[in-house]
């Protein structure tokens, strides 16, 4: 995998650029949907390549290792072949699904010890298991085993977390480079820059990260309930670090206006699991601004739910599929809210090329942002 960056902002630190990986070409800045269990909720494969136009996707190693489990997709020839995707896939680690556990789990040097939440059964990741585990499932990218700090956390837990991650991620490395991709296509591993909100920890870790000289980097242990102010800031010093000849990655962010803050910022690749879940709750994200479709407003409004992406069905209808809690309503709910947030990253990369993109994110963050 390598990256070429193509253009910066003159008044931000917004980019464009190309990662390039096995699958093809992933054009930053990128949003990813997260499809956790092997599957986007709600939305075929076919959707995501030719309506929602998503480059990359995500899927998550706690969720898959426990179900439908490492042979299955072994078996399958990786999830590419299991779920019929054929474009680039990132797989989280499983570490904030893991530390999630709460009392499930027993977190010590050699790893995590926890019980599935499906049926108590017990399980260990290390950070040797988690590579091993990544490298069967056969995501493009895969990311280093780290323990994410909840928010609020002291200053002295947050150390302790990072010092831990740091000697964890020599670990990944070390296996990681040790071992082959099961596949044929070649796999990059991103290590995580943790740190909480505090700043001295921040730039600690970052440091510590840009050292180890991997072909793209991310951020993690952000959007955890931090003030968004504390985020931006994290994400601007993190970024003054992070060498700017490689992707950067904002794990788990964020609302449409946080994305194209934190690409002015520098940030290339987000995921986040709002578009799908916030459909689930009637909550739609449009070109013209935030509808809330289950509020009896809607109820005989037959215009178009977004000229853009869905022209084909009306508010009205939405509205009563949601009511009706009829699967086609989160699928349409869902289909729409992931085309948008695919399609303010691609405006907003066509801005920086353009040299328009500060004046442009003034403009569409209150349209995009109106309630309506």
């Amino acid at each position: 995998m390598n990256f070429t960056l193509h253009q910066t902002d003159t008044e931000s630190a917004a980019r464009a650029g190309t990662v390039h990986t096995g699958r093809g070409p992933i054009e930053t800045p990128i949003f990813m949907p997260v499809g956790t269990q092997a599957t986007v909720k709600g939305i075929t494969q076919p959707n995501l390549e030719k309506d929602i136009q998503a480059q990359i996707i995500l899927a998550n190693t706690y969720h898959v290792y426990l179900r439908p489990g490492l042979e299955v997709i072994k078996g399958a020839g990786g999830v590419h072949q299991f779920m019929n995707w054929k474009k680039p896939m990132l797989t989280d680690s499983g570490g904030y699904q893991v530390f999630s556990l709460g009392d499930m789990r027993k977190i010590s040097e050699e790893g995590v010890t926890f019980q599935s939440h499906i049926d108590g059964s017990k399980h260990v990741f290390t950070p040797e298991r988690v590579m091993d585990i990544q490298r069967t499932i056969g995501a493009d990218i895969v990311m280093a085993f780290d323990e994410c700090t909840p928010y609020p956390c002291d200053y002295a837990y947050a150390k302790q977390s990072m010092q831990l991650t740091h000697r964890w991620l020599k670990r990944c490395i070390n296996q990681f480079d040790q071992t082959q991709p099961e596949y044929g296509i070649e796999q990059t591993l991103f290590p995580i820059v943790q740190g909480s909100v505090y700043k001295d920890l921040r730039i600690e870790s970052a440091k510590f990260i840009a050292d180890q000289d991997r072909e793209g980097n991310a951020i993690g242990g952000l959007s955890v309930g931090e003030p968004h102010d504390d985020m931006y800031e994290m994400t601007a010093l993190v970024c003054g670090i992070l060498p700017a000849n490689k992707p950067r990655y904002l794990m788990g962010v964020g609302t449409p206006e946080n994305i194209l803050e934190c690409i002015s910022l520098g940030i290339d690749m987000f995921d986040c699991v709002m578009p799908t879940r916030n459909a689930r709750h009637g909550h739609i994200f449009t070109s013209k601004g935030v509808i809330n479709i289950k509020n009896e407003k809607w109820k005989q409004d037959y215009s178009a739910i977004d000229d853009l992406f869905t022209p084909e069905y009306s508010k009205a209808y939405l509205r009563h599929l949601m009511h009706t809690q009829e699967w086609l309503g989160m699928h349409i709910a869902s289909k729409q809210n992931l085309s948008f947030y695919v399609w303010l990253v691609k405006e907003a990369r066509k801005q920086i090329i353009a040299g328009t993109f500060t004046s442009w994110k003034k403009g569409i963050l209150p349209i995009i942002t109106n309630r309506l």
